[in-house]
């Protein structure tokens, strides 16, 4: 079902995955200082670290208003009855301030293991997707329910996702993408649907410096995440931007590097392609440490940028 894409959590928030390396109190400490700048919503990844739940619990007890987000939570690492009833008891604690994104990284047949564990295979993607969400709507209700409802987004990439997520959730999370992905998501997902997009940056005017961290970045999705990978040879770049390493154009369509102006121009091309909220992954040379500097010294161009763009063609806000 389509949803109107209401400013819950602005056009501006931060995505990182560094809050599971550190201590419950230096995170809880890091939440109130991004609320404090201004930031819309916080992103976080879900990497065998804190699980999502706990996570979510971590940043919305240390925080007053701003929208706390998965991005992700793995449809493979929990049924949706254990997913339905934790966003409920989260909805219900902290109103309007929970955001569930859900996908899963499992997208072929085979059977992964955690030290002979079995792990569940998503083998279908969007199948398996939509036939998880109507589980979690069936799971019946033996405790308070949110009002409002938790939202739900999906990682969605290609195009079958993407309409799923405009017809069955709030809208779609899409994760290292370049802005002609966000144009062509828009397209497909119409006017209404939500569209939040994760861009990963670096804070960095030493050029060298900057460009290498980013081609770390994309060399690591682009070796381990087939549907990554997928998904960038869709949006055009073949084996002369892929073999041998990413090529200079692939680092600099998925990463934006130098001063905060050329961050702001990024997000402000996001958002003038449809998005309706961009969220910056300040990349470092140090993945485990939070960027906090960066996150300050980024909060005035971005926040300016967010407050003076103009709303998109049909786009309802």
């Amino acid at each position: 079902m389509v949803k109107d894409p209401e400013r819950m959590l602005g056009n501006v928030g931060v995505w990182t995955f560094a809050f599971d390396g550190q201590p419950a109190s230096r995170v809880r400490d890091a939440a109130a200082e991004i609320e404090e700048l201004g930031y819309g919503a916080i992103w976080y990844g879900e990497g065998l670290g804190r699980d999502t739940v706990g996570q979510a619990w971590l940043l919305l007890s240390a925080t007053r208003q701003i929208t706390v987000a998965s991005g992700i939570a793995n449809i493979a690492l929990r049924d949706p009855i254990a997913q339905a009833t934790a966003a409920r008891a989260l909805g219900e604690a902290f109103p309007g301030r929970y955001l569930l994104g859900l996908g899963g990284h499992r997208v072929d047949e085979t059977v992964h293991k955690l030290d002979g564990y079995p792990m569940p295979a998503v083998a279908k993607a969007v199948a398996t997707m939509s036939a998880y969400l109507a589980a979690m709507d069936a799971v019946p209700a033996h405790s308070p329910s949110p009002r409002p409802a938790v939202r739900r987004v999906l990682a969605a990439l290609g195009p079958k996702m993407l309409s799923l997520a405009a017809e069955r959730a709030w809208g779609a999370h899409p994760y290292f993408v370049p802005v002609e992905h966000t144009r062509q998501a828009r397209a497909i997902m119409g006017p209404e649907a939500f569209l939040g997009v994760e861009q990963a940056v670096v804070l960095d005017t030493d050029a060298d410096r900057a460009r290498q961290i980013a081609t770390a970045h994309v060399t690591a999705y682009v070796t381990m995440a087939p549907h990554q990978l997928a998904n960038v040879r869709r949006m055009g770049f073949g084996d002369d931007d892929l073999v041998g390493g990413p090529s200079r154009r692939l680092v600099d369509a998925i990463v934006a590097h130098g001063d905060a102006e050329v961050i702001r121009d990024r997000v402000r091309q996001h958002l003038e392609a449809g998005a309706d909220h961009v969220a910056i992954q300040v990349l470092t040379a140090d993945p485990a440490a939070l960027p906090d500097r960066e996150w300050r010294e980024l909060a005035p161009a971005l926040l300016d940028v967010a407050g003076t763009r103009p709303p998109a063609a049909g786009h309802r806000r």
